[in-house]
Formats: structure tokens, sequence, C-alpha cells
């Protein structure tokens, strides 16, 4: 199937080849500071270029801030790190209007969340009114104040960080906000060879004060815009839709996919498949992303999670059971 049919024109193969080859060359720089873990490495990029939000919720000392760091590092551009805490205010957040006494007149004094890369370091310690603030400026990609709007510019990532252990004092992210995140994932701990390797490298404390920067801010910006013309097949949308249907039609799942988690999807696969070098998205795409984008949005049945039920073998079973479209003749062209 060709793709002359479509009003905005579509990633040419050459295009995908260079946006694969510089992806690549991105992912193994960050691969010099977050060892092992290049998968965990190609979605947060992913997010970045699908213009999302990434949310890792893992166990201490598993490398959860040695990604954004390593990321930010490798983009030229603003970067900063908002360590949340029960007392953190929004206005700590997004930024507070001061009276300046020379001027005469009240002035915006930008928040930490005015970077290309922020770092939210455990945001379920802080309180909801809080979280929503930092919430709103990813859905919004705006701050208003004093009913003035105040653009963060692109490219704009938060990674929020999370653990799942030591919940005494922590606000949990309600499932309405958790839906705002493209993306929900954990590193895990690193493999034998490469716990092998950090620790000969012990007298490095910081591996990401070591990293060049790679890319240009406007440069992610282009091939942010670029990911967005991957030629997608009504099939495959037909695919991602059905399967979100199905998430809303399990017995087990009270609350399922919701459009935006479709959207999401789609967005996401793009960006992914040009990650690969191609020009078009294949089913597999779906199936890849399906779990780290759409897993965290779902709320399971009380009964059917006291039973032993995770979002993850949910999705899993509807995967399997959702039969993908066969890739059509031509496509390729």
């Amino acid at each position: 199937m060709t793709t002359t049919d479509t009003q905005q024109a579509t990633m040419t193969p050459e295009q995908a080849a260079w946006f694969a080859d510089t992806f690549t060359r991105l992912v193994d720089n960050v691969g010099l500071a977050v060892l092992g873990k290049p998968d965990a490495i190609r979605l947060a990029f992913t997010c970045l270029l699908s213009g999302g939000h990434m949310l890792l919720e893992d166990f201490p000392g598993t490398g959860k801030t040695s990604l954004a760091r390593a990321l930010a590092a490798t983009v030229q551009s603003s970067h900063s790190r908002i360590q949340f805490t029960p007392d953190l205010l929004p206005s700590d957040v997004t930024g507070v209007t001061i009276f300046d006494q020379e001027s005469k007149r009240f002035e915006f004094h930008q928040g930490p969340i005015f970077a290309s890369i922020v770092l939210a370091d455990e945001i379920n310690r802080a309180s909801p009114k809080t979280q929503s603030a930092l919430l709103e400026v990813m859905e919004e990609g705006r701050v208003t104040i004093d009913g003035t709007p105040h653009d963060v510019g692109r490219p704009f990532l938060v990674i929020a960080t999370q653990n799942p252990i030591e919940q005494a004092g922590t606000y949990r992210l309600p499932e309405a906000q958790l839906d705002r995140f493209l993306m929900k994932s954990a590193l895990g701990y690193p493999d034998h060879a490469a716990t092998l390797q950090i620790l000969s490298g012990a007298a490095v404390r910081d591996r990401t004060a070591t990293l060049a920067p790679m890319i240009t801010a406007q440069a992610v910006v282009d091939m942010a815009d670029l990911a967005s013309t991957v030629y997608v097949d009504a099939a495959v949308l037909e695919y991602v839709s059905r399967l979100a249907e199905q998430t809303r039609n399990s017995p087990e799942i009270t609350l399922g996919v919701s459009v935006r988690g479709a959207l999401a999807l789609v967005r996401s696969a793009k960006t992914w498949a040009a990650s690969q070098g191609r020009h078009y998205v294949v089913p597999d795409d779906v199936k890849d992303l399906a779990q780290p984008v759409l897993a965290h949005r779902l709320v399971l049945d009380a009964e059917a999670e006291f039973e032993g039920a995770t979002a993850t073998l949910s999705l899993a079973r509807i995967l399997s059971e959702v039969v993908p479209p066969q890739q059509r003749a031509g496509v390729e062209a």
C-alpha cells in the first residue's frame, strides 16, 4: 500500500534510516552511564520523541535517577531535578509572581518545571495538590499564573520516579492522573555482567558526568515532528481500537483503556517504528509497546485482583486473544 493518498507527507525510507541511526547513537550514549538497560533507554527516548512523559516505578538503587540524568546529559538543553516532599508547594514547581520594587510591577519567576527534561523524584511523596500542579503542566505544556499562560517549550519530558516500598506518608497517584503518563516502566536490577562492570568502575561516582551532549534541543523537536509522519495503515488502527475495546469488555477489568490511551499507543508506535528504520507501523510495534503504554491505565476488579490477577497478566491475555492484522502486500513500497 502506498502513502500517496494520505493528507500529510509521510516519512521516506531514507528519513527512516537516518532516524534509526541517530536514535541508536543516542541510546548507546546513555548506555555508557546506565549499563545493561538498553530496552529501558529506548523506551525513554521513545517517550521524549513522542511528546509524552514517563513514570519509573522501581526499588531504590536501580538507576532511575541515573537514567534521567544521562538522558539530560545527552540532549543539549536545560534540565532540572525536583525532589518531591510532603511540604513541597505547587509554586515550588511551577514558579511564583513577585512584586518588583524598582519596576513597580509583578514579575513571574519560573520554577524548575521550565526545563526540557525534568526529573520529578519520588512524586508520590508530595501532596495531591502539588502532584496535580505538575500533571497539569505535563498535559497542557504551559503554566498559568494569575491568568497569564507561560509555555514550557519543546522538547519537554518529565521523568517521574516512585518507589514501591516505604509507602507510609506517601500519596498514591490516582488512576486518572496515571493516565497522563505516556509510559510506565521499571529498570530492574542489572544482570551479572553489567553488575560486574558497575562494580569495577566504583571509583567513578557519577557516570553521567562523563557523557557529552550528542543532539540539540531543536534537533529533538525535528525528530519528534518527523516521527509523527510515520505511516499507520487503517488495519493497524483497527487493531489498536480492538485492543482498547477488549480491555473495556474484560470481566476482570473495571476501567479499560481510554481514547487517550489508544492515541498514546499509536504515537509511541510511530516513534518505535522509525527507531527501527521503518517508515510505517507494523502490528509488532503495537504489541511491543502495549505493556508500558497501556498496563498502568487499567483498573482491575477488586475480586479478580484478590485472586491474583494483575494488569500485566490481563493485558498479556488480551494481546493473545486479539488477532493482529496480517502484513499487507506492498506495505513497504
